[in-house]
């Protein structure tokens, strides 16, 4: 897949695409329907399949102060889209003069003479431009042909989104989320040198920061971790949150990596897969009682992992 994020700069063979678009954020169950069905379109006319996303999420420009809510930071997004068999990524920027240009000009500007795009595919839902006044027939006046795609419901006969899957991360339901993306969910670091408070306590942790990605429930989770250049997912005990007996200022993720030799990650790049929440954060009244507890996750991480 090509990544392009300047759309006056895109090479002629990346035109006439059909376009999917959309912010796809999770790159969930519904998000994979509409990029599916744009998919069968490009192949019944003999096209490729571009997708159109924007960076960033366009609520940290309307909404800064707002705690983090990516469910797929910009390189995650990017590969699950990979995923999904597009051949183009079109990652635009998403700052005021973007946000602040009108339906038609979107239109002019990305759509006709960006990507001469030969047809879109959208939500039923879609709005773009200023005030969000532009809509699929605003789309079908200009002459582009446009097919619009309906919510995927399911088992529980409600909506797939990403507000959705967010609620369930921050609840700490993990499988619920996963059960909404259609893959397990993930948070993606690199290894930084912490306090190393865990190595003195016997249980030395990879320690990631969570930046913009979405905090789930702070606690103690069964996970798998996957260090770079390596195929393997190593069973660990992870810490997400703050540590109440330390107080850690950013909430970060602390895995420790069961039965693992001892060896240098710092600056590796991991990624964390959350499998289950085993409990909430804790402060203890002595560090003999947490390492205690701290045993008796690694026995249930273990248990859940095996």
């Amino acid at each position: 897949m090509e990544i392009f994020s300047d759309i006056s700069a895109i090479p002629h063979h990346a035109k006439g695409s059909v376009i999917a678009i959309g912010n796809f954020d999770g790159v969930h169950k519904g998000h994979q329907e509409l990029i599916k069905q744009a998919s069968h379109i490009a192949k019944e006319h003999g096209c490729q399949l571009g997708i159109l996303t924007f960076e960033p999420h366009p609520r940290r420009l309307f909404q800064p102060d707002q705690p983090p809510g990516r469910i797929t930071p910009a390189a995650m997004k990017a590969r699950r889209l990979s995923a999904q068999g597009a051949d183009y990524l079109f990652s635009l920027p998403f700052d005021w003069e973007f946000a602040s240009q009108t339906a038609e000009d979107f239109i002019q500007n990305v759509l006709l003479n960006g990507l001469k795009a030969a047809h879109v595919v959208v939500g039923e839902n879609f709005c773009f431009g200023q005030l969000r006044k532009g809509s699929p027939a605003t789309i079908k006046e200009a002459g582009i042909k446009v097919t619009l795609v309906a919510p995927v419901l399911d088992s529980l006969n409600e909506v797939i989104s990403s507000s959705r899957t967010r609620e369930a991360l921050r609840t700490g339901q993990i499988e619920k989320a996963n059960a909404l993306l259609g893959w397990e969910w993930e948070i993606e670091g690199i290894v930084f040198r912490g306090d190393r408070r865990g190595h003195e306590l016997g249980y030395p942790t990879a320690n990631i920061l969570m930046k913009d990605t979405i905090h789930p429930a702070y606690g103690i989770y069964a996970t798998r971790v996957q260090i770079e250049g390596e195929d393997e997912w190593h069973p660990a005990a992870t810490n997400i949150g703050i540590r109440p007996m330390f107080e850690v200022k950013e909430g970060q993720v602390e895995a420790h990596i069961l039965n693992f030799p001892d060896r240098d990650i710092y600056d590796k790049t991991i990624r964390v897969r959350p499998i289950k929440r085993l409990r909430g954060e804790a402060k203890f009244n002595s560090l003999d009682d947490l390492i205690i507890q701290m045993e008796k996750d690694c026995t249930k991480a273990l248990e859940i992992l095996s």
